[in-house]
């Protein structure tokens, strides 16, 4: 009896901590809710043609297919450029806003053009106003896509700033991501969409400071094209 009161109090006056490891998440696996064999849908009316055309439809009538996203879907107004930008203007995961942010600057592109069309008295000039406010959309995003880009690299304890060429999709990036800083610049009395909409008209033209953004990073891969051959 002795002996159990003893164990009972050793058992009950310890206090020993007891250290659990840590889950590091970078050991944690995402898993998909699909099997591998499931395939990517083709949800545009153009990649479907052109399925059919090569005869890879064919190929994919028997093979199972993951669900399409809320956002993808084959109407005519599906455009997947401006779905990137509406995803890039997003912030804090509002969509609803970005995307009402977006078409306001695409009405205000709308008026601006309407405005220049009316006042235009030359009637050549006036055939070459875009009024369609995603041909001006495309058009930014095409004229504001850098070639090069600088990239510092480490050479003999020196660090070097190095032109490297720059993917499609990493070129479109930062297109679209110069257009809304410059929408979010001074002044900040004025609405972001109506400064995104200048923006978009003049990058269309060819002018703006997004237009400028890009020469001066040309100009400086240009300036530094002596370390080319360290990337």
């Amino acid at each position: 009896m002795a002996q159990v009161k003893q164990l009972l109090s050793f058992t009950l006056g310890s206090t020993r901590k007891i250290y659990l490891p840590k889950l590091s998440f970078a050991a944690s696996r995402e898993y998909s809710a699909y099997a591998p064999n499931f395939v990517d849908p083709v949800f545009r009316k153009e990649d479907i043609n052109k399925l059919k055309e090569s005869g890879e439809a064919k190929k994919l009538a028997h093979v199972p297919i993951k669900a399409a996203k809320t956002e993808q879907t084959s109407s005519e107004f599906y455009d997947h450029q401006l779905e990137r930008f509406t995803n890039y203007v997003m912030r804090e995961g509002r969509k609803g806003l970005a995307r009402k942010i977006v078409s306001q600057s695409l009405q205000q592109v709308k008026r601006i053009q309407i405005q220049r069309y009316h006042k235009e008295m030359d009637p050549d000039e006036k055939a070459k106003i875009v009024l369609d406010p995603l041909k001006v959309f495309h058009a930014a995003v095409e004229n504001c896509k850098p070639l090069l880009k600088l990239t510092p690299v480490k050479r003999g304890g020196a660090t070097y700033q190095v032109p490297v060429p720059i993917t499609p999709q990493k070129a479109t990036f930062m297109s679209m991501n110069w257009l809304i800083e410059q929408g979010k610049a001074e002044p900040k009395t004025t609405r972001f969409y109506f400064k995104l909409a200048n923006e978009l008209v003049n990058a269309s033209n060819g002018q703006g400071r997004v237009i400028k953004k890009k020469e001066d990073l040309h100009r400086q891969c240009e300036a530094n094209k002596a370390y080319a051959h360290y990337r």
